[in-house]
């Protein structure tokens, strides 16, 4: 088991640009800190341990009964809960080769096995997972669309996925990028209310810009929320997390504002290299707030080399070595100007390094 390795946070000049944790360079919404900034008075009281507010707010704004919701420390925490509370030693979990790198340790935690299937071009392969189901497989972890990749399997796809997988196993669909999607999407929620082995997985860290508060949320039938509820770790979301959520769910004219912006520069950097393809860069479509960036295996220009370029000017991606993908680095979506500098950046080293006339 490996501990799980962030992103970098800091470079050895001044960091011109972080984009390496798929952050939301804008922030919360200002009503989100006003209600945390409020909360602080109250510190010295534990937070309230089930969530109550939070899960109310987001039963609201999804049609959801909140009985069917949990919160957790991110969403990280109800992935290792899932494993927890649903795998142990000689069970088999799955998860996509080029997944999120927590499915590993959550399944490795609980002394379970690691199935890894192949995907298909950086995308998730539903044949492949369904065909390594056995009788000791306890749960699934899909994310919809894939972080580190980006790629995002249609709406059938999903449906035939759950239409595969045996009532006695549990599906999860990790959708912490959902908001990001352009288009048709299965979001899961309505169906992971009826159907008993479904859970789908949310996060408030990504478009909501409170990654610092750790909150995350699941839908699942009720055995399963109950289930996940006693491995679940006590007062484990924040007080300042919950009424930061809650203001955030309000304010619809900032989510709109940070959806509309990373989607329209995710568009423009995707155009800007695919301008470097003759030097033998390929962006991978991408429904998240990032772009999976793959480099030639060798020649003047690879992902390493880039990778210490950006370094050097203090630009800083996700290198994605660690996951066994060692020519791709991921390139978060940041605001206009860190968005215009890393594309700038990416065209000098390719131009200095001979890569393209």
């Amino acid at each position: 088991m490996h501990a799980y390795v962030p992103g970098k946070a800091s470079a050895d000049v001044p960091v011109v640009a972080k984009l390496s944790s798929n952050e939301n360079p804008w922030g919360p919404s200002p009503k989100a800190v006003a209600a945390m900034q409020a909360a602080l008075a109250d510190g010295h009281r534990y937070p309230d341990p089930a969530s109550t507010a939070l899960r109310q707010a987001l039963g609201a704004k999804y049609g959801v009964d909140p009985a069917h919701i949990i919160c957790g420390t991110g969403s990280d925490e109800i992935l290792h809960m899932v494993a927890s509370a649903f795998a142990g030693p000689g069970d088999e979990i799955i998860h996509m080769r080029h997944g999120f790198a927590v499915y590993d340790g959550a399944t490795r935690r609980v002394g379970a096995t690691p199935v890894v299937v192949p995907d298909v071009d950086y995308a998730g392969d539903v044949d492949a997972i369904l065909a390594a189901i056995t009788v000791r497989t306890r749960v699934i972890y899909l994310a919809n669309p894939n972080n580190p990749t980006g790629t995002l399997l249609p709406a059938a796809d999903i449906r035939r996925l759950i239409a595969g997988v045996p009532a006695s196993v549990v599906l999860v669909l990790d959708h912490a990028y959902a908001e990001f999607v352009e288009g048709a999407y299965e979001d899961g929620l309505a169906l992971a209310q009826s159907l008993p082995n479904l859970i789908v997985t949310r996060t408030f860290s990504k478009i909501h810009g409170l990654a610092a508060q750790r909150i995350g949320w699941a839908v699942a039938a009720l055995p399963l929320i109950a289930a996940m509820d006693r491995v679940r770790g006590p007062f484990n979301v924040t007080s300042t997390g919950q009424a930061g959520a809650v203001a955030s769910l309000a304010d619809d004219g900032h989510i709109a504002m940070v959806r509309d912006e990373t989607i329209r520069l995710r568009g423009w950097l995707a155009g800007e290299i695919a301008a470097l393809g003759n030097a033998g860069l390929r962006a991978i479509p991408s429904a998240c707030n990032f772009i999976l960036v793959e480099f030639p295996e060798d020649g003047p220009v690879t992902a390493a080399d880039c990778n210490r370029y950006l370094l050097d000017h203090g630009i800083i991606c996700r290198y994605l070595a660690v996951q066994a993908m060692p020519r791709c680095l991921r390139i978060s979506i940041g605001t206009e100007a860190e968005t215009r500098t890393v594309a700038a950046a990416l065209r000098d080293y390719v131009e200095g390094a001979g890569g393209i006339a």
